[in-house]
């Protein structure tokens, strides 16, 4: 199975967290920023790590950007180089842009641009975020601590049919079924009776490595 392909434009603290886990995860990570220094900090943590500037389109189209799924514009407070990285990124039609915004001012003017995902990294963590990428089937995540993590994901086909009691999550997979919600109504504290039904979506409490266990049934 082909890797997912990823671009990372600017190496700062978030840039670069959201480039190294996302390798970290399996996934192909092109990380491009302005500052050589940035670039060799994270030059063995990613696929390939690349001195370039993205205000050039030509430079973006000469690295094959536009063959990329995803594009994370990750460049800080320099508001006329985020402005410009995205446009390029949009002509070389990039199917996925998500773009990092200073403020709020920032997220608007992204948005009017046609940014498919604006973050704020004050409110969003990029771990998190690198997570979200990673996993189709993870309806949301919010982040607990470093270690632990609420998640909400469709209920596995194997599961299906069976009881919380039969599945036994807690003991073999190391985390709690807190809800269960199906179309409008929503179970908390679901007793051990309770049966997975189709459609159901699962609200999961777990540490991190337990719950991409489950992410992976």
């Amino acid at each position: 199975m082909k890797k997912k392909q990823y671009l990372v434009i600017g190496l700062g603290r978030f840039g670069s967290a959201v480039a190294t886990t996302l390798f970290k995860k399996g996934m192909e990570v092109l990380a491009i920023d302005r500052n050589p220094d940035l670039v060799q900090a994270v030059s063995n943590l990613v696929t390939q790590a690349v001195v370039a500037d993205a205000r050039d389109k030509e430079v973006l189209k000469a690295l094959g950007v536009q063959d990329f799924e995803c594009a994370i514009v990750a460049i800080g407070s320099d508001l006329a180089a985020s402005v410009l990285t995205v446009m390029n990124l949009k002509e070389l039609e990039v199917p996925y842009v998500i773009c990092k915004a200073h403020d709020e001012t920032h997220r608007r003017v992204l948005e009017k641009l046609g940014v498919d995902r604006v973050i704020i990294p004050e409110q969003e963590n990029a771990q998190r975020l690198a997570r979200s990428l990673n996993s189709h089937n993870v309806l949301d995540y919010i982040e607990l601590s470093d270690d632990y993590g609420i998640l909400d994901l469709p209920a596995p086909k194997s599961w299906v049919g069976k009881t919380l009691k039969e599945l036994n999550v807690r003991a073999k997979l190391g985390v709690n079924i807190i809800a269960v919600e199906n179309g409008n109504q929503t179970n908390v504290s679901p007793s051990a009776d309770y049966r997975i039904l189709e459609g159901d979506i699962l609200v999961v409490l777990g540490d991190n490595y337990s719950l991409e266990a489950v992410q992976k049934l």
